[in-house]
This record gives structure tokens, sequence and C-alpha cells, in this order.
């Protein structure tokens, strides 16, 4: 495993930003592994992500903010840091639909996704077996129209006592609520099942297939109070014909959203996306 740091920058462009950055990297003894920046807008804002060996690093990174703020007063940079190390705690809620819980759990086992699973949370109990065979606890919390202020203040308090660093909706089909959303601002990944901004809402692909469409897909996106207009992270896409049924579409969709929400939540935790308004920028 990589003994790296992870540092995150977000700023005005400014003339000497990597150069600075670099410097303090280097002067303190750290090797750069990547170092990776963009300039998104007509007012060209950087984004940045840089990597670096912590092997003869000459202080603590719990230290890291007493150093680095006079660089970050000077550029205006807003910034976080965290290492390659940290594994975070994730949860995955889920309804009846189980092909993207499936995939998640699989790649969390064999290592593809550095992260913790400490619950999985449903209105169901349908998928309870796989929480089963993964030895994770799976928490029913029914909802419906009546309970569902007290449905999400129990799974809040789930995520609370469980200290959840992002939520991964895998086919969970219930619409957050703005408060809940507000508990975990720009933590919550969604799979929707087609290929936004086209066919949002419910039953994509029977919109897709009544309108005759060539190509079908599946987006990834960051949940925001609006619904399914979240900053894009990742999108897939199917060729389809005039002998694909509505079947064959959604057997399609099935194999596109799995692969497409696993993508997306492996760049989250390797901490590899910025925010820019309503745009991600996603580092390689």
């Amino acid at each position: 495993m990589k003994n790296s740091a992870i540092l995150l920058v977000q700023c005005p462009d400014r003339k000497g930003l990597d150069a600075a950055i670099a410097d303090f990297i280097y002067w303190h003894g750290g090797d750069i592994l990547h170092f990776e920046q963009h300039q998104a807008g007509r007012e060209r804002f950087y984004l940045a992500r840089i990597e670096w060996d912590l092997t003869g690093f000459e202080f603590d990174l719990k230290d890291f903010p007493k150093w680095f703020t006079p660089i970050a007063e000077q550029f205006s940079i807003r910034w976080r840091i965290t290492t390659s190390s940290h594994r975070p705690r994730v949860a995955i809620f889920v309804s009846k639909y189980d092909h993207c819980l499936v995939d998640l759990l699989y790649r969390q086992r064999n290592g593809e996704l550095a992260c913790e699973i400490p619950l999985i949370i449903s209105n169901h109990a349908d998928a309870k077996r796989h929480a089963d065979f993964h030895g994770i606890p799976y928490h029913v919390v029914p909802v419906t129209k009546e309970n569902k202020p007290e449905a999400e203040q129990q799974q809040l308090e789930l995520l609370r006592k469980n200290e959840i660093d992002l939520i991964v909706l895998a086919r969970y089909m219930q619409v957050l609520s703005p408060e809940f959303i507000r508990h975990h601002p720009e933590q919550i990944i969604n799979i929707h099942h087609s290929f936004l901004p086209a066919f949002v809402g419910a039953k994509p692909h029977h919109q897709a297939f009544d309108r005759g469409v060539k190509l079908i897909g599946a987006t990834a996106h960051y949940v925001t109070e609006v619904l399914d207009d979240g900053p894009i992270i990742e999108q897939g896409v199917a060729r389809i014909s005039h002998r694909d049924t509505l079947e064959d579409l959604v057997e399609k969709g099935r194999d596109m959203e799995r692969v497409t929400l696993s993508r997306a939540v492996r760049w989250h935790i390797e901490n590899r996306i910025l925010l820019y308004g309503n745009k991600t920028v996603i580092f390689e």
C-alpha cells in the first residue's frame, strides 16, 4: 500500500500556483508522485490534485494546516488533505433491485474499492441475503408517505452512529428529502438508469423505449435537492436497435448501471473528484 498524501486544491488561477505548491512539498521532504491541475471556466478557476510520498516528509500531516496556511492565504486556496491509506466509511442504500449492491460488495471485498462498508440500509428485506453473506449489518427501514420524516431520522441516526463518510444509492427507489441531503452535502452518490439529462424521474427505460432512441445510458451523479440534477460523475451508454424489447433495454441497462456506479464510487473514495459549479473535474 502506498504511503502518500493527497492534497485537493481550489482557488482563482494565479501565476506561480504550481510552483508554490510544488516547492512547499519539496522543501519539506516530499517526493511528488502525481500533480494534476485544470483551469475551469472562462475565469480559469484553478483545481488541482497533488499526491506525494510521505517517506521522509518532515512533519506529521496533523500539523499540515499550520505549515500550509500561509500559502493558502496568499492564493485564497480552499483545500483538503488526506492519505492514500485512509479507508472512508460507506453506507449503501438499496431497495429491491440488487445488481448494483452485489457489484459494490464484490469490488470492495476484492480490494478494488478501498473503503469500509459498515452497514446497508433498505426499505425492503429482499437484499438481506447479500449482506448476510458478507457479514454486514442490514437495516430495514420501511418508508411510506406518512412516515417518511421519521424514517429518514432513523436513517440519519444510523449514519451518525456509524460515522459514515459517503452514502451510495444503489438503486434505492426513494427520493431523499432536502433536509436529509443537507446533512450530507456532496456525500451522496446516486445511479440513475438513463443518460441524464434525458428521461429523468421514474421508468426511464419505458420512456426511452417509447421514444425509440438508439442509445440508452446510465448516470452516476451527486445528489442535490433538485431531482436527478446533481453534478455528473460518470456515464455509460449502449447501442440498441429496433429489435430490442423493453426487457432488453432493462437488461442492458443493468450492466451499465453497476459498472458506472462502481467507477464513480471508486473515484470519490480515491479523492479524484473536485466540484466546479454543477460540474465535476475528475483527475486520473
